[in-house]
């Protein structure tokens, strides 16, 4: 074996295979695959998984990932043989509110440009004989889904990989990973040494085990779950083809199913999680059989029996042909795990992939590390998404179980976590709590949704109510506070807020490169601005305010944080003299904002968009004169253990003056009907700043940055579609986000942000639409769970297009 490479990478898996076929078609050469066990047979999940393919995900990203592998395996072969079974798919619902799923799930199909129907009982007994159609409401049916045979696709793509100069290596332990200076220099193996300054780890459930080899955290933890295979069914006699019946979910009792010619497979999530750490899966010489299966374990088993039988009666009397118990990778959220670690340079991450996503995990993987940027926005699988809590054995655990229970779970949207919490809190948390705060959830955080105490403020107040699923963790109450806001004032709770201090010689070289505006202004003054990646998408949406020549401060959200965090320490060169530090949790923030705002601070309004320092009642603050809700009022910082004390000097101030605590749900609809984009709905890497409204916020003759060069492109190429404001003429109708725009059956875009605008009385969405339905006045419709509601083009902002009010 070779004893350098350009590239090792870690599992030669269905995923370490995908990522080494796509680099080799990128024209990369000089790659080592090794592999502990077998290839192609590896032992993992990538053997064992029975290899259904549901499209189907509330995440555009994780939809067009599996959109993109089922194209791959489609086109494999392997000595003349299909990697994929297009058999399709259908998910039943045996529950009302489960139908209703159905109904959200064609929803989601037809946002992401993906073929599917719902059927009726009869329709769905058609497409599988052997079910009860009398258990059943209807089905869900995605005719391209399918059965990859996934050690056949890994070998197809190794072969490939292979003619085009990659290496692959079996029975290859890995025993350490060499790091100097913060970046990978060598890997050590049983069969020799390797230099590389490069690492991709796709090791699956012993993941993070070799990223611990390098001093890097892979927060996934692997979960058993039970997989049967049914003696011969004498209603399938005779049939020799392996699969012939689309595969099927049963989510209301969380169980899969699929065909082996004359015989049937049940798998089953039906039980509590068996958590196995990865140090206790057995090694390959250890193991008897394949590592990854454990034995099989009936007790956990027989109500998911029971639960077949009756959606299946031909699986009754029949016996088991085999069972185990099979481990696969649970991250903290559930997605999957894909990225360059902020702490090791060199060292790549492409983990907890299922064998549904693996093909178009291996392309984007490969697409980060040729060129930086992918074809999809990956931020909801960016491996530096999570805060350091989230990377604790104890929360791994006990999110990796709680993903296992949800698996097939109906989720809102607005669903919070249940644990672990009160892990980060504000210290305005007791005063919080006092007012009837009610919580939720985000990247640790205790943040409140709205406030009971507020109910007094809703007597007289005619919006719209909801009822239903909409209504689930919404309150009047956000109007009322709302209201308050855009008519008095109101203190929101912004210590979530990611604040990130970038300073030294190097700070304002490095800003003006990350940055689409420009940043070289007065000490004092805010810049808004975006950070793109090669292609102009945007990567962060962020504030950054100069605090003296080479000291900066940046601002942005709570959830994006991290990745924002990780993207400016990334691109700081080893020869700039340059210091990226997180404050986040040394400054408290409040958001004082409304008409009434300088009379509670009892100061003058300084002009928008400029900081000073201030004393508040003996308290050191700075006070950022910028607003994400479209009123007059500051961003106050102060140190955290002042906070308390901050609060309560605001408050005390504000009494007389009608001041509201607000929460986040107000904070939303705040923002939305001023048109205020939100990172992750209306801006990230899918979009660029012109398409977005966003093109105030760039400056291209500031001289080079990152994107600059893909926005010359857009600009000479013209918009081919747009970031536009809808309202709806149904006052009272209510989507939630990801819901299909509509021109009659022709799919225009979907829903990024939706929520009622208590000032403008209209309800808002949001949604890029192609350029010749962007218009003002264009007239579209919005699909709500199978009812459609019609829908205007609006000019915008809905409220103080001018924005008189942020400079009062």
């Amino acid at each position: 074996m070779q004893s350098r490479a350009r590239l090792v990478i870690i599992g030669a898996g269905i995923v370490g295979t995908s990522a080494a076929y796509h680099l080799t078609r990128l024209g990369w050469r000089d790659i080592v695959v090794v592999e502990q066990g077998p290839l192609h047979d590896t032992g993992g999940s990538s053997s064992h998984a029975p290899g259904l393919v549901f499209q189907t995900n509330p995440s555009r990203t994780v939809t067009e990932l599996a959109k993109y592998t089922v194209k791959l395996y489609g086109e494999l072969q392997l000595d003349g043989a299909p990697c994929f079974d297009p058999v399709g798919s259908v998910e039943v619902a045996t529950t009302p509110e489960r139908l209703e799923e159905l109904k959200r799930r064609l929803g989601f199909a037809r946002s992401w440009g993906l073929e599917a129907e719902l059927l009726a009982p009869r329709e769905t007994r058609e497409k599988i004989p052997i079910l009860d159609e009398g258990k059943i409401l209807g089905g869900y049916h995605v005719p391209g889904d399918g059965l990859a045979r996934a050690v056949r696709a890994a070998e197809a793509m190794t072969r490939e990989a292979e003619s085009r100069g990659a290496s692959f290596h079996a029975h290859c332990r890995v025993t350490g990973i060499e790091v100097v200076g913060g970046r990978v220099r060598a890997v050590a193996t049983s069969r020799g040494r390797i230099e590389t300054d490069q690492v991709l780890v796709s090791a699956g459930i012993w993941g993070p085990l070799v990223g611990l080899m390098a001093g890097v955290s892979i927060p996934l933890m692997p979960v058993q779950h039970i997989y049967a295979r049914t003696t011969p069914l004498s209603e399938l006699a005779g049939e020799t083809r392996e699969i012939v019946h689309p595969v099927l979910r049963h989510q209301d009792r969380s169980m899969y199913f699929r065909q082996h010619a004359d015989a049937y497979g049940i798998g089953s999530y039906r039980h509590e999680p068996l958590l196995l750490e990865a140090a206790a899966i057995p090694s390959h010489e250890a193991a008897a059989g394949s590592p990854a299966q454990m034995a099989f374990t009936p007790e956990h088993f027989a109500a998911a029996h029971a639960a077949a039988v009756e959606l299946l009666p031909a699986l009754r009397g029949a016996d088991l042909l085999g069972a185990f118990n099979g481990l696969f990778s649970f991250t903290p959220d559930g997605f999957p795990l894909l990225g360059e670690s902020p702490d090791v340079r060199g060292l790549w991450v492409a983990e907890a992939i299922w064998i549904t996503h693996a093909g178009g995990a291996g392309r984007a993987i490969a697409e980060l590390m040729h060129e930086g940027t992918a074809w999809v926005d990956l931020r909801e699988c960016d491996l530096n998404r999570f805060p350091a809590h989230a990377h604790t054995p104890a929360y791994v655990r006990v999110r990796g179980a709680q993903q296992y229970r949800e698996v097939y779970d109906v989720i809102h949207p607005l669903e919070p976590i249940e644990a672990p919490r009160n892990l980060r809190r504000s210290p305005f948390h007791a005063r919080l709590e006092a007012l009837g705060g009610v919580f939720f959830e985000s990247a640790g955080w205790e943040r409140p949704r709205w406030f009971t105490a507020n109910e007094k403020l809703l007597p007289g107040r005619t919006w719209p109510s909801r009822t239903g699923w909409e209504s689930r963790h919404w309150s009047p109450i956000q109007g009322a506070e709302h209201v308050a806001t855009r008519e008095r004032v109101g203190l929101f709770d912004l210590t979530s807020f990611t604040k990130i201090e970038v300073s030294g010689a190097g700070a304002l070289p490095l800003l003006e490169r990350l940055c689409a505006n420009r940043i070289d202004r007065p000490v004092g003054t805010i810049v808004y601005t975006s950070m793109l990646n090669e292609r102009g998408g945007i990567v962060c949406d962020l504030t950054v305010t100069r605090l003296g020549s080479d000291r900066f401060l940046v601002v942005t959200g709570g959830a994006s944080g991290m990745l924002d965090l990780a993207w400016i320490r990334r691109h700081a060169r080893d020869d700039e003299r340059v210091h990226v530090a997180d404050l986040t949790s040394a400054y408290c923030a409040l958001g004082l904002w409304g008409p009434l705002a300088p009379q509670v601070l009892r100061a003058d309004a300084s002009p928008y968009f400029t900081a000073r320092r201030l004393a508040i009642g003996g308290i050191p603050a700075l006070a950022l004169r910028v607003s994400y809700v479209g009123e007059a009022g500051w961003e106050l910082y102060c140190p955290t253990e002042y906070g308390a004390a901050l609060w309560d000097a605001l408050w005390t101030a504000g009494r007389p003056l009608g001041i509201a605590a607000v929460g986040a749900g107000a904070f939303d609809s705040l923002r939305l009907e001023k048109g205020y984009r939100l990172w992750g709905a209306e801006v990230h890497t899918d979009y660029h700043p012109y398409e977005a409204g966003l093109g105030f916020a760039v400056k291209v003759d500031k001289g080079d940055f990152i994107g600059r060069d893909a926005l010359a492109r857009v600009s000479a190429q013209g918009l081919r579609r747009k970031l536009c404001c809808l309202t709806f003429e149904d006052r009272a109708a209510v989507v939630l986000g990801k819901e299909p725009v509509l021109d009659g059956e022709a799919v225009l875009g979907h829903v990024t942000s939706a929520n009622f605008g208590y000032s403008v009385e209209r309800f808002i969405a949001y949604a890029y639409l192609p350029i010749e339905h962007a218009g003002v006045g264009s007239r579209v419709e919005v699909e709500y769970f199978g009812r459609r509601y019609p829908a205007t083009v609006s000019d915008e902002p809905l409220y103080d297009p001018k924005g008189r009010r942020l400079r009062e």
